[in-house]
């Protein structure tokens, strides 16, 4: 079977299948596993580079307002690589080619390949997909077998905070508007013993206020920029320190959302397990190969608490979305 993926998360799934063999293409998003930096990139964005947080929320807000997408499929490339099947999602308008485009584009190729959209709003549900995922390849119980080895690991994590103190948390999917995390965020911060002061289970994220954000009042902040790695989102945050400092957190953390947040793939549970680390230090070690960094407040200084990006593979375009 040849694959193309349009999701870096369904990327990273189909690798963790053991299916990264079938994969023949996918997007200018997709750096995980290295394996993938050499195949064809199908995609890119209309999105400047390098733009402030402000203006990609501008920019993405104007492009979309005109009922138009935010990324680009190269279809003369794609109808080079006779696919049989191709996985996108429609959940987020923001995070992959238009799903109606994807639909168009693949009822114009000579191959006719089986579109499939994974769509999750849950962590359970990002974990069913692996099943439906390995099931679309003829082999279920590739998936049956990777889901079962998730909730395990979830499973310990949710049995080293049991009975401690749960603080309270705000999840930053953005800070230019502030943005709220949802979907699986909420539930990430229950199992890794902490209550979230803002988000709900399920429910898209949202923006608000800094003063609403303030009368949360959270004990921690974790700044996850949607799409952007750690010393990406520790820049942002040391952006808006004044503001995140008057939350009056007791710590500010910066993660790296591209690889345990902001995709709904396998690597969430390594964002599970990097948040019951930041909570609960002492009842969970935290995941290998995940950087993180401690923000610092008026008076304080800087230290990276986690792995050094160094340590990551290189990443592609830093977009609101994944």
């Amino acid at each position: 079977m040849r694959i193309a993926s349009l999701v870096p998360s369904a990327t990273e799934a189909l690798y963790a299948l053991g299916l990264g063999d079938s994969v023949v293409a996918v997007t200018h998003e997709c750096d995980h596993p290295p394996a993938v930096t050499g195949l064809p990139r199908l995609t890119s964005s209309v999105i400047e580079a390098d733009l402030p947080a402000a203006e990609i929320d501008a920019r993405v807000r104007e492009v979309t307002s005109r009922g138009e997408s935010l990324y680009r499929l190269d279809e003369r490339r794609l109808a080079a690589l006779d696919v049989d099947l191709i996985i996108t999602q429609a959940l987020c308008a923001v995070c992959a080619v238009s799903f109606d485009d994807v639909r168009a584009i693949a009822g114009r190729l000579p191959t006719r390949p089986e579109v499939i959209s994974l769509d999750p709003e849950t962590l359970e549900q990002v974990l069913d997909d692996l099943v439906r995922l390995a099931a679309a390849t003829g082999d279920p119980g590739r998936g049956e077998r990777l889901r079962a080895e998730l909730r395990a690991r979830l499973a310990r994590v949710r049995d080293a905070v049991a009975g401690t103190e749960r603080p309270r948390v705000a999840a930053l999917e953005w800070l230019d508007p502030v943005y709220v995390g949802g979907h699986w965020v909420p539930e990430m911060i229950e199992l890794a013993g902490g209550a979230d002061a803002l988000g709900e289970p399920g429910s898209r994220s949202r923006v608000v206020e800094w003063d609403e954000l303030a009368a949360a009042e959270p004990d921690v902040v974790v700044v996850m920029p949607c799409g952007l790695y750690a010393d990406e989102a520790g820049a942002q945050a040391r952006e808006h320190g004044e503001r995140l400092a008057g939350l009056g957190a007791d710590r500010v953390v910066a993660v790296d959302a591209a690889s345990s947040f902001s995709r709904p793939g396998p690597r969430l549970v390594d964002g599970v397990e990097l948040l019951a680390h930041l909570l609960h230090p002492g009842a969970v070690a935290a995941p290998p190969g995940i950087a993180f960094e401690a923000v610092p407040g008026p008076s304080t200084k800087a230290g990276r608490v986690g792995v050094g990006a160094d340590q990551r593979a290189d990443h592609g375009d830093g977009a609101q979305g994944e």
